[in-house]
């Protein structure tokens, strides 16, 4: 086989690819915190290469210190934090709650069909956007349609990144990965591709993709969620509240439908009252609700945030002129010795006092029908406050509540929803024009959304996650040190002598394959560059079209399912969705697999092997 030119395998290569073997099994297998294992990679690989470095033309130290290093200052990494910062401004305004109602609309209730649309929408958006905005545009909206739809963040995020990888396979601009591949062949000698050269082949692949996302995927995940108070999905208390149903709002007007109130999801109607008399379910649909009518409910902790981010004035107390500035949510408990105990918040003087509103209350779980405002406390009872985050903080030295430290939580501050859209639709619209690199547009609207004080300082340090950091920073030296010692186009070589002799369509399918699997443990970028001269070799030596290897680096590269560090998107999503290294290794290794077959099918069809 003379394909490929090369040397046998190096000491060094083979120590790198040792490295690699047990780095997976420590990300997957957790037995070190993500953090720990991937700084004692990158000392590894110092230590390594201090010891045995590998020269290149001129004597030149091709894995210096400053290049395995470089991970810290690369693009990417700091392209992800930047857009973690704008996600966080968006989430903490609301800003695209309103995108997610929409969608939960339009599928009528139905949760299978607003998951299909919302991943429809993301993949065809994908198609014509950088898929990294794309994500950042969507992982607020999908975390407010996993609430309505009374499913855990975990269950949408990998989705939502999934989605938008396989839109991007369809067009030259649905991802940077794409243009890659492109660029490399012409400085190749070989024809470029167009807008459209691989969208039939790559709408079957993506197609094959997300019939698995929408129906088999989310079966899959792990029903986490980082929500609000740091408990797992289906842990949240039951709070007892109370809502005034306005002229002309949201309530008015609206009908159970066999007793109950569809349109309030994950809302208990305990009772309604109205005009001093209560109605209890099942409710008679004829029953309308109208200006005056109270209703008592029961809900989670979400649901009531929920409420109050689309309908403060109907929660009961409403918000008054004293509760300006930073709202906050948290939860106390009413202690044996408290004043409260036998007295009901409105004789108790509760806002008056402490300056802050009581949303709900729980009782040991018992489904109480009284107004909350109108219930003697006990001992126990949990309430869940509402104020500014100076007025909770005071609650810590008073003798009536014991604040739960964990529970608080900043409210979305909607009066800032537009100034944050703004900054955002700047930042897309400058990425996407080609105006400025992304990294610039992400870090310009991170500064600026700092800077308008749409996101305070501390909660833009918050929002970045050092996990991210590290795999990023960790991945890269690693794919550096496979890349320089040789590693990828060994792995090349012996995978052409091991189907020296077959057919085109099965070498392509190999090829694939192989390029699939590294691209999950280099970046795709790394492996698109790296891979392409190797397509345009390997189909000159077979005799076939240097378009379908060079389709093939395209679809393989984008295949980063199986692991977060494969791709930005992944890692975006990781920490929204409460994902362990071993959740993309279980969810995507199947997609991988179904992208390989579909294209294994496909391609040689299209492209007349």
């Amino acid at each position: 086989m003379t394909v490929l030119a090369g040397d046998a395998a190096s000491l060094q290569m083979l120590l790198v690819f040792a490295l690699i073997a047990g780095t997976l099994v420590l990300y997957a297998t957790e037995r070190l915190p993500l953090e720990v294992t991937s700084l004692g990679v990158i000392c590894a690989l110092l230590a390594l290469f201090r010891i045995a470095p590998v020269e290149g033309p001129g004597g030149a130290d091709l894995l210096s210190p400053s290049v395995l290093l470089g991970g810290f200052a690369n693009p990417a990494l700091l392209t992800v934090l930047a857009l973690l910062v704008l996600g966080e401004g968006l989430s903490r305004t609301g800003a695209l709650d309103r995108v997610s109602a929409a969608v939960h609309r339009l599928s009528r209730g139905s949760m299978l069909f607003s998951f299909a649309v919302a991943m429809l929408l993301v993949a065809g958006t994908s198609a014509v956007l950088n898929n990294i905005p794309v994500v950042v545009i969507f992982i607020p909206i999908l975390h407010a349609l996993a609430a309505r739809n009374d499913r855990a963040a975990g269950q949408y995020m990998m989705p939502l990144s999934f989605a938008a990888i396989l839109g991007g396979m369809t067009t030259l601009i649905g991802s940077s990965t794409n243009l890659l591949v492109s660029s490399a062949l012409v400085e190749l000698g070989e024809p470029g591709f167009d807008f459209f050269s691989f969208t039939v082949p790559g709408l079957a692949v993506a197609a094959a993709g997300l019939v698995y996302v929408v129906f088999l995927l989310p079966r899959l995940l792990p029903a986490r969620d980082a929500g609000p108070s740091g408990l797992p999905a289906g842990a949240a208390k039951q709070f007892k509240a109370q809502l005034s149903v306005e002229a002309g709002g949201r309530f008015d007007g609206m009908r159970p439908v066999s007793g109950f109130f569809p349109d309030l999801p994950g809302v208990t109607v305990l009772a309604v009252e109205r005009a001093g008399d209560s109605l209890f379910p099942p409710y008679d649909e004829a029953l309308a609700l109208r200006p005056g009518d109270v209703l008592v409910i029961a809900a989670t902790r979400d649901r009531l945030t929920d409420l109050f981010k689309t309908t403060p004035d109907s929660l009961h107390p409403e918000p008054g002129p004293e509760a300006a500035g930073v709202q906050a949510l948290a939860e106390a408990m009413v202690p044996p010795k408290s004043r409260l105990v036998g007295v009901t918040l409105e004789r108790a003087g509760f806002r008056a006092r402490h300056g802050c509103g009581v949303l709900g209350v729980e009782r040991r779980s018992r489904m109480l029908r009284r107004r909350p405002t109108e219930l003697p406390l006990e001992a126990g009872d949990v309430l869940l406050i509402q104020g500014r985050r100076e007025d909770i903080e005071g609650l810590r030295g008073s003798q009536d509540v014991v604040l739960m430290e964990w529970s608080a939580e900043t409210l979305p501050q909607r009066h800032l929803a537009r100034r944050a859209g703004l900054i955002f639709a700047a930042v897309v619209g400058a990425a996407a024009s080609g105006l400025v690199p992304t990294e610039i547009a992400a870090l310009s609207g991170a500064t600026v959304m700092i800077a308008a004080g749409v996101i305070g300082l501390d909660e833009a340090v918050q929002a970045i996650d050092r996990k991210i950091i590290l795999l990023i920073a960790a991945a890269l030296a690693l794919g550096a040190a496979m890349q320089h010692t040789g590693g990828a186009d060994f792995l090349a070589r012996a995978m052409l002598e091991a189907v020296e002799g077959a057919s085109v369509p099965v070498v392509l399918s190999s090829f694939f394959l192989l390029v699939a699997v590294l691209a999950n443990i280099l970046s795709t970028k790394a492996t698109a560059v790296l891979f392409t001269p190797i397509a345009a070799a390997v189909a000159h030596h077979v005799d076939a079209p240097v378009e379908a290897f060079a389709v093939a680096v395209v679809f393989a590269a984008n295949c980063s399912f199986a692991s977060p560090v494969g791709y930005q998107t992944n890692l975006l999503v990781m920490a929204p969705g409460g994902y362990r290294f071993l959740d993309f290794v279980k969810a995507g290794t199947p997609l991988l697999l179904i992208c390989w077959l579909a294209f294994s099918l496909v391609a040689p069809i299209w492209f007349d092997l």
